[in-house]
């Protein structure tokens, strides 16, 4: 078991661990330490954050560990995940350091590290930081003095570099003029750039929830929390709402009547477009075993085919790296298009799907259309700790219970979070109260066994 690496970075409520100050310091140098090459030259990092109260702190804790390691820190500011890949690999720095705890509420924050080519971590690597921050060996290693110390500074034209860069995915001369957009940008690392982009592009955008005050993050908005949008489509008419997490990683729709497109739908009539061009590598679509199943049969259908991997987009990458596919993404929005970025990145996916519509003249609910979902239900268990289920007899009995009721024709999938304490069922059948009924006999067992309870007075 890990003590801080999760399937997103390190994560959890700011000022507890592992979530500490003293953890950011030492993750700075145990970082320079693993992405040092050689000792003939400066070494960057870029630091970026979204705009949590607690990303000023963990900022300058990450900055004191680099610079006590000999390393520079490039600081960005506030910038979408996305960013921070692109802008890592445009300045040619060693590594990239986010921090954010993602769609979570400002009380959490974390930190995500990507490679120097815009890539999150493999395992190989995280093992090794958590070697590090687990031991001492870090603080006996040679410390630089003198000119040797490294320096931190900001630069001031990140945000134009990127904004160029999502501009540049879309086709030269075709613009979103006539649009009108919705935009949720959930108080968060988007607030600033996306709404430009989409205005420079011709639309008119109505902006939502870009008031970022440090607690604000996430809390009744963004993608999460679609209702923003909904609404925002039916007051101005618009023929899109885009909604992102508090990072920028993940995106939402809504189509012309206010109705939520979701990861799956989003991944569906992007890949299905790609297989009519014969851009889709290998005519494969990469996803999580989240995924619908209608997305399945919607590739089959058109003669391609869906891989799926572990839950993370992570995975979905290192998979899509593996086989040299190039798109894929998750059912909560993560959008990978490995053609334009190296991680999920929600705006690009937002022009992505504006260049469909503009180019089929379709309206979004008719592209969504594209596939028809298998009834799904979703539930989840807050827990006081990730106890193994086959540890759990009554628990590992009603799963293999509802997997035997549903057979071929269904799907059964208990995990836990990668970034909370929480379980998570996924149930798939033709009959929604039949797996409605077993999701909640799945639940209530898990409630009895590990749920947190309320502490007796």
């Amino acid at each position: 078991m890990r003590k801080f690496f999760g399937t997103d970075g390190i994560r959890g409520v700011a000022n507890m661990e592992p979530m500490t100050v003293e953890m950011a310091l030492k993750l700075g140098r145990a970082a320079a330490h693993v992405f040092r090459r050689d000792t003939g030259r400066r070494h960057q990092f870029v630091i970026a954050k979204d705009t949590r109260l607690s990303g000023y702190m963990f900022e300058s804790a990450l900055v004191a560990g680099l610079c006590s390691m000999g390393v520079d820190a490039i600081l960005v500011g506030p910038m979408p995940t996305p960013a921070c890949a692109f802008i890592t690999r445009s300045l040619r720095a060693d590594a990239g350091i986010m921090i954010s705890a993602s769609h979570n509420s400002y009380e959490d924050n974390g930190i995500k590290l990507f490679s120097r080519e815009g890539y999150k971590l493999p395992d190989e690597i995280e093992l090794e930081l958590e070697r590090l921050l687990s031991g001492s060996e870090i603080d006996f290693i040679q410390r630089p003095t003198a000119t040797q110390i490294g320096k931190a500074y900001r630069i001031s034209d990140v945000e134009g570099r990127y904004i160029e860069f999502l501009k540049s995915s879309f086709p030269k001369g075709m613009t979103v003029e006539g649009f009108n957009i919705a935009l949720d940008c959930a108080n968060g690392a988007t607030y600033q750039v996306a709404p430009a982009v989409f205005a420079e592009l011709g639309a008119k955008v109505f902006v939502y929830c870009d008031k970022p005050n440090g607690e604000n993050i996430n809390r009744g908005c963004g993608s999460l929390h679609p209702k923003v949008i909904k609404q925002g489509v039916r007051k101005h008419q618009a023929q899109i709402g885009i909604s992102f997490d508090g990072d920028g990683d993940r995106v939402i729709f809504a189509d012309e009547h206010g109705q939520k497109v979701d990861g799956d739908q989003i991944m569906a009539m992007c890949a299905l477009e790609r297989l009519r061009q014969g851009t889709l590598h290998g005519d494969t679509l990469v996803a999580t075993v989240m995924s619908n199943l209608g997305l399945d049969i919607a590739l089959r259908q058109a003669g391609g085919k869906v891989v799926r991997t572990r839950v993370g987009d992570r995975y979905v990458i290192g998979e899509m790296l593996k086989h040299g596919y190039n798109f894929g993404g998750e059912q909560c929005g993560h959008m990978i298009f490995l053609d334009y970025n190296t991680t999920g990145d929600g705006i690009l996916a937002a022009l992505q799907v504006l260049e469909l519509m503009q180019k089929t003249g379709k309206p979004l609910s008719e592209l969504a259309a594209c596939m028809e979902k298998i009834p799904q239900v979703k539930r989840e268990v807050r827990v006081r700790e990730k106890k193994n289920f086959r540890q759990m007899p009554e628990v590992e009995k009603v799963i293999q219970e509802a997997k035997a009721v549903l057979g071929n024709d269904g799907r059964v999938l208990v995990r836990y979070s990668g970034t909370e304490n929480v379980a998570r069922v996924m149930l798939e059948g033709q009959d929604i109260n039949q797996i409605e009924q077993l999701a909640h006999r799945i639940n209530q067992k898990l409630e009895e066994e590990i749920g947190c309870r309320p502490q007796a007075s």
